[in-house]
């Protein structure tokens, strides 16, 4: 794939993974234009004047996924898609229910259309841990989300559009994320964890973004990708951010699990597994695209789970400073 031809939108551009993708994208792969779509005036006024993505190839539109016009004037001319925009936020999705839906499902509902309708090339979904097995309407949504994608390659019929899904755990250092609250809770000398138990899978913002455009090289189309990520233990992570500190315990929050899955015992019949990731390739009985990966890898055994309990990679305290230390330097310079 010659990404020096394409034109690449990203929603939700000025986010965490969105400026990381660009970031990537133009020290290596330099495409054709960059498309920076998103809602808010401000961060791409701050992305662009101050972040330092002021470089010719780059497009800043004004727009919010719920615009299904806005979105069809905007892909004219798209090849690829990378679709991250998103309410993220787990009580503020519990809070706010339809403001989750309008956004994470008839948002993507808009993405889809305006991509078939312009006949873009590939579409690549973000999505979450979250939406396995979910307890919370984030979690729903995102699980609504990824069905969406991956069902509406049937509306694709004779075009070339090829939709498909990625699907990770928590991201280390994204805004919102726990990293930041942990190191501003460091002063005080206590950090709050909502119950001592707690798993989570573990992902570096590069690591993620070079994940994504290595599924989107090789997409066919219906597929969710999952990378093989290491577990940490919640009790870890503080102890490696702030060793002095004391551990007080609040309890679970409206929505929060003890432990996140990335592919279910359901999802598992049709899984492949390959040397660094998982691919969920369509049902069976789907008459689309991306069932090609079973001759490139094994399928899992029958009552397969892949959650952060029970995962073969675990990070111990030195495993989490190697990644942490860089994600603190980084938020020292944003002071």
């Amino acid at each position: 794939m010659n990404w020096k031809e394409k034109t690449v939108l990203v929603t939700g551009g000025t986010g965490s993974f969105g400026k990381k993708f660009i970031r990537l994208m133009l020290d290596e792969y330099q495409p054709k234009k960059i498309i920076v779509f998103s809602r808010d005036e401000l961060k791409q006024h701050e992305m662009r004047a101050v972040g330092g993505f002021n470089h010719p190839s780059i497009r800043y539109f004004i727009g919010d996924i719920r615009d299904r016009d806005r979105l069809m004037t905007a892909f004219y001319g798209v090849d690829i898609v990378v679709h991250t925009a998103a309410l993220k936020q787990v009580p503020a999705c519990e809070y706010n229910p339809m403001e989750a839906i309008k956004t994470n499902i008839m948002g993507s509902s808009n993405v889809i259309d305006a991509a078939i309708a312009n006949n873009v090339e590939k579409v690549l979904a973000l999505s979450t841990d979250k939406a396995v097995n979910p307890v919370n309407l984030y979690g729903a949504t995102k699980l609504a989300a990824e069905k969406l994608m991956v069902q509406s390659n049937a509306y694709a019929g004779g075009r070339k559009t090829r939709i498909a899904c990625s699907r990770y755990g928590n991201v280390v250092g994204s805004r919102g994320s726990v990293v930041p609250l942990f190191i501003k809770q460091r002063p005080s000398g206590e950090l709050t964890i909502t119950d001592e138990r707690m798993t989570r899978f573990w992902i570096s913002l590069e690591q993620g973004v070079r994940f994504v455009i290595r599924c989107i090289e090789n997409m066919q189309g219906g597929e969710l990708f999952v990378p093989k990520i290491p577990s940490m233990k919640m009790t870890d992570l503080a102890k490696a951010i702030a060793p002095e500190a004391q551990i007080k315990i609040i309890g679970i929050r409206p929505g929060e699990k003890l432990h996140e899955s990335l592919i279910s015992e359901d999802e598992a019949r049709t899984t492949v597994e390959l040397e660094d990731m998982f691919v969920v390739q369509p049902a069976v009985e789907a008459l689309w695209f991306g069932h090609a990966w079973a001759d490139k890898g094994k399928p899992v055994p029958d009552g397969f789970t892949y959650t952060s309990a029970n995962n073969t990679e675990w990070l111990d305290i030195d495993g989490i400073n190697a990644i942490i230390k860089p994600i603190e330097a980084e938020l020292a310079k944003e002071k």
